[in-house]
């Protein structure tokens, strides 16, 4: 955790190789010191076949998984610096957004909890 997956259509990724588009996404999220770096995670799902606005335009949505705790304002700064970046590496990708959801401790277990 957290878990950072980038829905977005599929000529997205033909556009900056996928390695770069994961590690920036890693590098910015780290640079905000809100979270371990060794929990950090990033992961793309391009999609084939979509509609934005009723129209096939490229697209880059970032659903951000975090654990609960975090302030608004940090969250609103992550979400920014993602976008910002994005922005940087796709200038001509015309919808890229993202929002923050967060993960309710009580109710959370991954194998290391068990």
């Amino acid at each position: 955790m957290p878990h950072f997956i980038l829905d977005c259509s599929s000529n997205v990724i033909t556009q900056v190789p996928i390695e770069i588009i994961l590690k920036e996404v890693y590098y910015t999220a780290a640079g905000t010191k809100l979270f371990k770096l060794d929990d950090i995670k990033v992961r793309i799902r391009p999609f084939d076949y979509y509609d934005v606005g009723n129209e096939c335009k490229d697209f880059i949505h970032v659903f951000a998984h975090i654990m609960e705790g975090r302030t608004t304002e940090q969250k609103a700064d992550l979400s920014h610096r993602i976008v910002s970046k994005l922005k940087e590496l796709f200038p001509s990708v015309p919808v890229i957004s993202m929002n923050v959801e967060e993960f309710e401790r009580a109710t959370y277990n991954n194998l290391n909890s068990i």
